[in-house]
């Protein structure tokens, strides 16, 4: 195998481009990331573009399915040494839309600068990002082919979808932390155990958020099991929204989800509490999912995901809170407690998908 390396770029460039573009394509990453200890936070930032640059080749409208599972191919093959990022860069940014916001198209253009960033942390690190993002990639490719407004067929599926956007996610996390801390590497087998739950608590959270912006480009990750018989067709949801069905369905995705974000918790208290960087990064994640679920539980009609949206007074109180509580397991609890209140609960442990080492 010849190994093509991408055209050196001074280290300072390649870590401001990072910082800049970090809070222009997530103002709540931005905020969240720089609470964890150094160096994780340069790692958990480069991560995170990465993850985003997957993000933005599957959401780019204009790319046919067939170019989106070639462009995320090359993101692998770049990652692994096998090509060059600006070549991807140059074949990819003249082919993104203004559908594409502005940020996530200097962030395709610059894709040299994150892999200049990549290239500088540790091997372990270096796997865990490249895994996530060949799992991310092939596993979003997947759920693509079959996409539309009919949903997914079960709660497996929404499991398997789940963990390919965002439980992968957690392991490649956990990957990081137990990298980071000997401390927290003594406990890599619960915290493995328990990060694609997180990850599938908080995506199923952005799922429930987000279905009537999904469905105006034509998708839906509900699965149709939930509403056979009792809400019609889920391509006819937005006329059923106020259905006692889909209440009915809608409350029980949220208690899963709910339970997800409980194990959230038991993965939370696994990090020693005199981490208190990455408890705050994990107690902040949670608390802002749990209130969006209340909100969703409240008004399981909603039309516009402005009508549930988290005010800033509110996130603002949770970041207080976490700071507050990150050095108390007691705390911790109380946290979660007040941030779940009304929240119903699931009636058994959810299932989950757990990745295989290699994949």
């Amino acid at each position: 195998m010849v190994t093509t390396t991408t055209s050196p770029c001074a280290p300072s460039d390649a870590l401001a481009f990072q910082a800049g573009i970090l809070e222009r394509v997530s103002r709540t990453f931005a905020f969240t990331i720089p609470q964890l200890p150094s160096p994780l936070t340069t790692a958990v930032a480069n991560a995170y573009l990465l993850c985003r640059i997957a993000d933005t080749i599957e959401d780019e409208p204009e790319l046919s399915q067939g170019q989106k599972e070639a462009f995320s191919r090359r993101l692998v093959a770049v990652l692994a040494g096998e090509a060059a990022a600006e070549e991807f860069a140059e074949a990819l940014a003249p082919l993104l839309s203004e559908h594409t916001l502005p940020a996530e198209r200097e962030l395709i253009a610059q894709t040299r600068h994150v892999l200049a960033v990549t290239r500088a942390l540790g091997k372990r690190e270096q796997a865990a990002l490249r895994r996530c993002v060949q799992v991310m990639s092939e596993g979003m490719s997947q759920c693509q082919r079959t996409a539309d407004l009919s949903g997914l067929a079960d709660l497996p599926e929404l499991d398997q979808y789940c963990y390919y956007v965002a439980g992968v996610v957690g392991e490649m996390l956990t990957e990081l932390f137990c990298a980071y801390s000997p401390e927290i590497a003594e406990r890599q087998p619960e915290l493995m155990d328990l990060a694609p739950s997180f990850g599938q608590g908080l995506q199923m959270t952005n799922i429930l958020k987000d279905i009537n912006a999904d469905r105006a480009r034509g998708v839906c990750w509900l699965p149709r099991s939930l509403y056979a018989g009792v809400c019609g067709e889920l391509s006819d949801l937005i006329g059923e929204a106020t259905t006692a069905g889909h209440q009915a369905a809608m409350s029980h995705l949220v208690a899963i989800a709910h339970a997800h974000l409980r194990n959230a918790l038991r993965y939370t208290l696994l990090i020693p509490a005199r981490e208190q960087g990455i408890r705050r990064f994990c107690l902040w994640a949670v608390g802002l999912a749990l209130l969006t679920l209340r909100n969703i539980y409240r008004r399981p009609g909603f039309e516009d995901a402005g009508e549930i949206k988290v005010s800033r007074r509110t996130v603002a109180a949770v970041a207080l809170l976490g700071r507050l509580s990150a050095r108390s397991d007691g705390l911790v609890h109380a946290f979660f407690a007040l941030a779940a209140r009304g929240l119903p609960a699931a009636a058994e442990r959810p299932s989950w998908v757990r990745g295989q080492p290699g994949r």
